[in-house]
């Protein structure tokens, strides 16, 4: 099954816990100094926040999968969409183990496909991608955090 995943950059992490919690009506199933997540199960959605990237809002938009086979069929319509793909294969981003691709759609929102197959204990990086997304400034999902 599939499940909508979206990730917001916040200013103020404790204000916004407290704001989607409340929201949500559940407490993070992550939660670290710099970033928290949900998986909810209604609406089905990873969501999750953090404080430190450039960009305040909506960082980014994903698919994510429970198995390789659901990962490899979204991974053959990324590219059906004639955008270009960056093939990141396996990484450590936002404290968890994963495989991902990223695009962007034709306005520069970045979407990422995803299998996460464990946790990791740092928050990780990930590639430049200002260039699938139109973007004069630095784009990245795991941007470390700024003091």
């Amino acid at each position: 099954m599939k499940r909508l995943h979206v990730h917001v950059g916040v200013t103020d992490l404790s204000a916004s816990v407290h704001f989607y919690s409340t929201l949500f009506g559940a407490e993070p199933t992550v939660a670290k100094d710099d970033y928290a997540k949900w998986m909810l199960d209604d609406p089905r959605v990873n969501f999750a926040i953090s404080v430190g990237g450039p960009h305040k809002g909506i960082e980014h938009l994903g698919i994510q999968v429970d198995d390789r086979s659901e990962l490899v069929d979204v991974y053959a319509r990324l590219k059906a969409a004639d955008r270009p793909v960056l093939e990141e294969g396996s990484t450590t981003c936002c404290y968890a183990k994963s495989e991902k691709s990223w695009t962007a759609d034709p306005d520069g929102v970045l979407w990422e496909a995803f299998h996460t197959s464990g946790t990791s204990t740092v928050y990780g990086d990930s590639p430049e991608l200002a260039a699938l997304a139109s973007s004069p400034v630095p784009v990245n999902c795991c941007a470390p955090a700024t003091a």
